[in-house]
């Protein structure tokens, strides 16, 4: 399904205009997807530090490692038609493209340089 579903996103990405206001609304997207993945990872993992320890730099790995892609574009390219639709499927393209790209290549250097892992390659809880 992840494989039909890439086919139809790469697709679909020949029909879109990309206007340089929509690729600044892109832009803005990310830092906003990030903070917003920032406060969802800060809240729960300071509540649960009083039942037990996590790495000192978990909450960047996981703010970091919050991958976005297949599920937004689909549910972007589920909007009827509109210039609404067009500036969504647009910045949600740019947030999906940033995060497979830079996020998804450079996590495996934030782990190696922030976190501590055991032996397994995991990151340890302490």
């Amino acid at each position: 399904m992840n494989a039909v579903l890439f086919v139809l996103i790469g697709l679909e990405v020949l029909v879109l205009h990309f206007t340089p206001s929509y690729l600044v609304v892109g832009l803005l997207a990310i830092s906003t997807v990030l903070f917003a993945r920032l406060v969802s990872v800060t809240v729960p993992i300071s509540i649960m530090r009083f039942f037990r320890e996590f790495s000192p730099h978990a909450i960047k790995i996981m703010t970091w490692g919050g991958l976005r892609g297949g599920i937004s574009i689909a549910l972007a390219l589920s909007l009827p038609a509109g210039q609404a639709r067009e500036l969504i499927v647009s910045a949600t393209y740019v947030v999906a493209v940033f995060s497979i790209l830079v996020q998804g290549l450079s996590l495996g250097f934030l782990v190696r340089k922030r976190g501590s892992s055991d032996s397994s390659g995991r990151i340890a809880a302490a």
